[in-house]
């Protein structure tokens, strides 16, 4: 059995190799849910996430022949460039298989970081699937993302770091894919505090976890659909579901539009870039799925190795919901000069324009007019009640399309 022990000698292991992330309090965050919230910023770590932990100690341990042989491993991103960067570390050839929609950006990742690539099925258990029939077909070690006990020692090097830092620590939440991450950090905290609360957080459309603990046996999913990609796991393993089990005291869930929420607030008031699978456990206290009311909370923020595209979306979608950004529809007559009046009105009270779209070819508007869609910066919610009392002194039929 893992124990706290076994934590403790991946700490030593992994101290020249790692950074030691910042536990980072947040005024904003600590403001808005009337608790003490401190960020763990592993979004921060080498690789981009907290996998090098794992897949350092795990390599590390094997013998002169596996390392000899090389290692193989299956991930949707982050676990991979952990183990390509720690086989990089210790001279050990190594070869990654990922699911085939794995973004762009983590594949070149992997392979800078000198794995071989394998694109390989849908999902992440597809890809592991592969991997493990390859690694017994060329007698390769095969490096699980969770389900082994070096991993899982590794990653609970980040619970004995925030004990250090933060002993006053109450609760902690953690994202859950696998169950490594969580298994191993329960585990270290339980055993050094164990009044602290250990709270895990899955993707609404991938809470495979949540189901076994509270079906008390593995369910595999059928599938998964979530934005946190890097937690979409249909199944939990024997070693994660057994410790959290037994060291976890609670599972709750989050769904996507939670988690693009708490990307946004990460970007736009702590200037911090993290994945959606590493923001899951500050979307949880944000949307009051737990009550850490006057408590010292973590949040572990797993990963920061976002996909840009969905971070522009991600970007877009919390500057309309906060008014910071507007599109307005307005259907006039199709004639000279209506353009230059409407941009008129916005432009002297200051609204930044961003793009505008003539639509005719609709029957929802009538012959001889035109729609126009103008999507523009403001200050804010004042300043857009201003342009609307502007465009209905000038008798101009408009629609909010926030």
């Amino acid at each position: 059995m893992l124990t706290i022990k076994d934590v403790k000698e991946a700490y030593v292991v992994l101290k020249p190799v790692v950074h030691h992330t910042a536990l980072e309090y947040s005024r904003t965050f600590s403001e808005i849910t009337k608790s003490q919230v401190y960020l763990k910023l592993e979004n921060l770590q080498k690789t981009g996430s907290f996998k090098i932990r794992g897949a350092y100690n795990t390599i590390f341990h094997l013998s002169k022949e596996d390392k000899k042989r090389g290692v193989i491993c299956a991930s949707a991103g982050n676990h991979a460039q952990g183990v390509a960067y720690a086989a990089t570390l210790l001279g050990v050839k190594c070869t990654v298989f990922m699911p085939i929609y794995t973004p762009p950006a983590k594949i070149l990742a992997t392979k800078g970081y000198g794995a071989e690539v394998v694109l390989e099925g849908a999902t992440y258990d597809d890809a592991a699937l592969a991997a493990a029939e390859y690694a017994k077909k060329h007698n390769l070690m095969f490096i699980h993302a969770f389900n082994n006990e070096q991993v899982i020692a590794g990653q609970g090097t980040i619970g004995l770091e925030i004990f250090e830092d933060l002993p006053a620590v109450d609760v902690v939440l953690v994202p859950i894919g696998g169950g490594g991450l969580i298994s191993g950090i329960a585990l270290a905290l339980k055993t050094l505090k164990p009044q602290v609360k250990i709270i895990g957080v899955e993707a609404e459309g991938a809470q495979s976890m949540k189901q076994s603990l509270e079906k008390d046996v593995i369910v595999p999913l059928k599938s998964v659909a979530t934005i946190a990609d890097g937690i979409a796991v249909k199944t939990p393993k024997d070693l994660t579901f057994a410790l959290a089990k037994q060291y976890v005291d609670e599972v709750v869930t989050v769904n996507d539009d939670e988690t693009a929420h708490a990307l946004y607030l990460l970007l736009q008031r702590s200037k911090l870039v993290v994945e959606p699978a590493g923001a899951v456990s500050l979307a949880a206290l944000l949307s009051k799925k737990v009550s850490c009311s006057k408590q010292n909370v973590v949040c572990v923020l797993s990963g920061g190795n976002a996909n840009l595209s969905l971070l522009e979306q991600v970007i877009e979608r919390g500057m309309l919901n906060e008014m910071l950004m507007v599109k307005i529809a307005i259907t006039v007559l199709d004639k000279p000069k209506m353009l230059k009046e409407i941009l008129g009105v916005l432009a002297n009270l200051g609204a930044n324009i961003q793009s505008i779209v003539h639509d005719r070819c609709t029957t929802a508007v009538p012959i001889g007019y035109v729609k126009i869609v103008i999507t523009f910066h403001t200050l804010g919610k004042e300043q857009i009640d201003v342009i609307k009392h502007e465009l209905d002194k000038k008798h101009l039929e408009y629609q909010l399309l926030n």
